[in-house]
């Protein structure tokens, strides 16, 4: 029985968990076709993962070393074509079969079974040379918004929560004290559904700046090229909108909290009585509402960010800077 030994080498964090649920892949066909004897190795192997051609040397040197017949890399970050610009989902070197894999232009959606059916079509179709009827179709390229999607998805905008824990305090407490405050009663009161809208986008948006800022996220170009600018704004597109789904997140817990302090603690009628106005329970949304914008700014602009792994996560040029410094430490 023809036993083929299939390696895979995988980026730390989401890639090794990924790759490490493939470890049971079998050969199409089943037996009567041999046999796959799956290692897994998680390494940084994409440091200056813009190029393509440099992880592929990489996984050949990889596939050397432990003496694979072929050998997949899967990584979080994008490649592009050098010769059309698009986004590749997989680039392979069938004579050395070799592969690379991006796990962000799957998608996001399903992740696992689309990456076991990626990784399953490039290590068949390369096991035998060819691409046959078993192997199935694997496109080589993917659109920039479904690789833009697939790289928010991979930040995990919702872990960016406890990354903002204190700011999330300190908002919680400032909303409390502003819900029975009569002044902020008459000003929710005074204000248009539209300003309502501008000041809960106003709010967010103030926060997303502030965590770029004082996290130093932004990621700006290595030289002048269009490549390396256009790089830059795909990665800061995505930690834009990661960052904006974390606040978002945020921003609707704080509503909810606020809403049900203020339907216990607060009777509509007693505080209109006191104002010299009509008010009722609906009131008691839009004053949530208000509330909750000016305490996302007062909380996240008044205390100190944690400097945690979840806020640097948001962002892609920080984890290549992280795989980087990781990759060059292991070489020293």
């Amino acid at each position: 029985m023809k036993r083929i030994q299939v390696g895979l080498v995988a980026d730390p964090a989401s890639p090794t968990e990924i790759a490490r649920l493939l470890s049971d892949l079998e050969p199409p066909g089943g037996e009567d076709r041999g046999t796959w004897d799956i290692e897994i190795v998680s390494e940084p192997f994409t440091m200056g993962s813009e190029d393509v051609d440099t992880a592929l040397v990489r996984l050949r040197d990889q596939a050397r070393q432990h003496e694979w017949d072929v050998v997949i890399g899967l990584t979080e970050l994008p490649f592009r074509d050098e010769d059309d610009g698009r986004y590749l989902l997989a680039e392979t070197d069938p004579q050395r079969r070799t592969a690379v894999l991006s796990l962000p232009a799957l998608g996001g959606l399903r992740m696992q079974q689309r990456a076991r059916h990626a990784v399953h079509a490039l290590a068949s179709g390369m096991a035998e040379n060819t691409r046959d009827e078993h192997s199935g179709p694997l496109p080589r390229f993917t659109s920039r918004w479904r690789l833009l999607v697939g790289m928010v998805l991979a930040n995990r905008p919702w872990l960016l929560v406890p990354g903002l824990k204190s700011a999330l305090v300190a908002a919680l407490a400032t909303g409390a004290v502003a819900t029975i405050n009569s002044t902020v009663w008459l000003l929710a009161g005074s204000l248009s559904w539209w300003r309502l809208v501008v000041a809960m986008i106003a709010s967010i948006a103030l926060v997303v700046a502030w965590l770029v800022i004082d996290g130093e996220l932004w990621d700006r170009p290595d030289d002048n090229s269009a490549e390396a600018r256009e790089r830059s704004r795909l990665y800061n597109t995505s930690t834009l909108v990661t960052l904006t789904i974390g606040v978002l997140i945020c921003y609707l817990a704080l509503y909810v909290v606020n809403l049900a302090w203020a339907l216990f603690v607060l009777d509509p009628a007693v505080m209109g009585g006191y104002l010299h106005v009509s008010l009722g329970y609906g009131d008691l949304f839009v004053l949530t509402w208000f509330v909750a914008s000016a305490a996302t700014v007062g909380g996240a602009l008044g205390t100190g960010l944690e400097s945690d792994e979840a806020i640097r996560a948001a962002a892609y040029s920080k984890r290549e800077e992280e795989r980087r410094s990781r990759l060059a430490r292991d070489r020293t």
